[in-house]
Parts: C-alpha cells; sequence; structure tokens
C-alpha cells in the first residue's frame, strides 16, 4: 500500500473557540503523518434539533464546507448560515486530494455541539446606522405609559408593595441582541398621536394605564442605550431603547454591550435642560418609528396614576411579546446572522 492510499485517522479532541454571533474556530488532533498529507478539510454543520421542532417552519440544511487545509484552529465565519444564539453540531473529516481529483478521506469525527454569541458592539452599531435612516421626525411628549390589565395592576399593590419591579425582557425582536433574555426591566412607551399630542387611545397591551410624567424616567442621571431595531412583517418599525440609572446594575450590564446615546442629540429619544430660570425640560420621540422603552429598575405606583383608556383594548395578537424579526426586511437586518 502506497502513502497516498494509507488511511487517514479520525480527528479527535475536537475544540470550538473564538464564537461570535456569525463566526467561529475550530480545532482537533491529528497525527503527524495526517498533518503533512491532508490537503483538505471538510466540516459538517447544522443546526441542532429543537425538541418541540415548528412544524410549520422549513428545516434549515445541513452545510458541508470545503477547505483547503490551513494551520489549526481555522476561522469559520458566514453570516448565511450561522445565526447569533444558535446551538450548533459540528463533525469534521480530513482528505487528501488524489491525481484523479478524488478524494481519500478520513471517517468522520465525533459531533460537537456549541452555541454561538450575541450581537457584538459592531453589530448594534451597523443596526442603529440603519435605525438612524428610519427616524426623521422628533415630536414632544410628556409622559411615558404603559397598558396592563386589572390583574397586573392589583397584584403589584397587593404583593409588591406598589412597586412595578422588573421583569426578564423576552425574545422578540433581533434575535442577537444583548437584553433577550438577560436583562431585567419594566417596559413603557412614550409614542403620541400625531393630531393630539397624547398617548393612543387604544391598546393591545390592556385597558388600565399607568403614566408617569416623563422627567422620572429620562433626565440626565439616566443613562440611555440603543438596544433593537426591527419589524414583524409591517410597513411599521420598533426601536428598542434601555433607560438605566447611571451606576445601577443596568448601567453596568449595558456599558460594555449596547451603543450609549446622548440625552440631548439623537434620533429616538431627547432631554433638553431648561434654557432659563422657571422653564420646564423639553423631552421629544421618535414620530416615524415605534419606541419600547426599557427601564432597568422599579417604579413605584404613586409616582404617577392608573386611568381607563377612552379606546379600545385590542386582541393580544397585536402585541409584540416574543415576536420575530421579520428576516426578509431590508430596512432592518444587518449582514449577521437575524
Amino acid at each position: 500500500m502506497t502513502e497516498m492510499d494509507t488511511p487517514l485517522a479520525t480527528p479527535c479532541n475536537i475544540q470550538i473557540c473564538e464564537v461570535t454571533c456569525d463566526s467561529f474556530r475550530i480545532m482537533w488532533d491529528m497525527i503527524p503523518e495526517d498533518s503533512a498529507r491532508a490537503t483538505h478539510f471538510f466540516i459538517d454543520l447544522s443546526r441542532k434539533e429543537s425538541r418541540d421542532p415548528n412544524r410549520f417552519k422549513h428545516r434549515d440544511v445541513p452545510t458541508k464546507l470545503v477547505a483547503k487545509a490551513v494551520p489549526l484552529p481555522m476561522a469559520v465565519r458566514g453570516h448565511w448560515f450561522l445565526s447569533p444564539r444558535t446551538m450548533y453540531c459540528v463533525a469534521v473529516q480530513t482528505a487528501v486530494r488524489q491525481p484523479d481529483g478524488d478524494y481519500l478521506v478520513s471517517e468522520w469525527s465525533q459531533v460537537v455541539e456549541f452555541c454561538t454569541g450575541d450581537y457584538a458592539m459592531e453589530h448594534l452599531q451597523q443596526l442603529l446606522d440603519k435605525a438612524k435612516g428610519s427616524a426623521v421626525r422628533l415630536l414632544k411628549f410628556s409622559v411615558f405609559y404603559r397598558n396592563q390589565h386589572p390583574e397586573y395592576f392589583d397584584y403589584v399593590s397587593k404583593e409588591c408593595g406598589g412597586l412595578m419591579r422588573p421583569a426578564l425582557k423576552d425574545i422578540s425582536g433581533s434575535h442577537g441582541s444583548p437584553i433577550n433574555g438577560k436583562l431585567q426591566g419594566v417596559f413603557f412607551s412614550c409614542n403620541t398621536e400625531f393630531d393630539t399630542g397624547l398617548p393612543p387611545r387604544d391598546s393591545p397591551y390592556g385597558p388600565l394605564r399607568f403614566q408617569i410624567p416623563a422627567g422620572h424616567l429620562l433626565n440626565p442621571n439616566i443613562a440611555l442605550y440603543f438596544a433593537d431595531f426591527y419589524c414583524m412583517y409591517t410597513a411599521y418599525h420598533y426601536v428598542v431603547l434601555v433607560l438605566a440609572p447611571v451606576g445601577s446594575e443596568g448601567d453596568t450590564f449595558c456599558r460594555t454591550r449596547l451603543p450609549m446615546l446622548d440625552l440631548a442629540s439623537n434620533p429616538f429619544l431627547t432631554y433638553t435642560a431648561p434654557q432659563r430660570p422657571g422653564e420646564e425640560p423639553l423631552y421629544c420621540h421618535a414620530s416615524d418609528v415605534i419606541l419600547e422603552v426599557l427601564f432597568t429598575e422599579p417604579v413605584p405606583l404613586d409616582r404617577g396614576s392608573v386611568e381607563q383608556i377612552s379606546g379600545h383594548h385590542q386582541l393580544m395578537s397585536l402585541t409584540t411579546a416574543n415576536a420575530k424579526k421579520d428576516p426578509s426586511c431590508k430596512v432592518c437586518n444587518i449582514s449577521v446572522g437575524r
């Protein structure tokens, strides 16, 4: 048997490192003879099957990559087949290209699982740049508001000492947003109707509305961060912002993960300090996108008021709870996993 025909040993001790939202490095052990002979590496990459797969969704096609042999660890990059926060299975083969074009290949290695990461700051900056293109006009507003059902406010009053406590952010929006499932907060809205300057009369979240003066949540002692930009197969888009008291746990979490915005100069949510004695601060919100504002600390009910909305409590199907981002939208997607 010639050296060309000698079987290749099965790669072993597969290791994954330097994982991002759309790339990773992979290495494994090879005997010296195979290291000298190998001309190509085959990478078999596929998403790990969910225990409860969505039967209405197309299954992901496994991806087999062919690469020329390079020093290990080898970088694997590709936003077209890697998504953030997703479990993958990977196995490798080593191969020697024969003079006739065929390959002498090893057996497949054992399968190794790994999970891709969140969007990095550079990816969020790309998303922020896209969001800026959709936020053109600013409108004045005076209150943040939060709609819920009567049972929620009863529970807050009786069981939580009158404090609306932070809850873990759900997985709605961009799959790679660093706050999804990791940051706690209380969600508020601040969008107003163009003709009245007041909050909308209708809401899908509940018939009772808590309103709090804007200055309680937006002031010079608050840090403002951009967290997401997405849509749900609709013409309008959502921007997720985080408000965190300076020096708080929420501020510490966001500071290394999210782009910080200037309170006085950004296209989404602004605070302008009074220019003269006796004047009030000016608060403005973007009117071309729907803002979802996450405040990272408990909010006392006695700081505001709870009232019945004058419009209709719409269907809950219109909410954004755990809503999936439209992966085909060219306005709000960037060139990394969705």
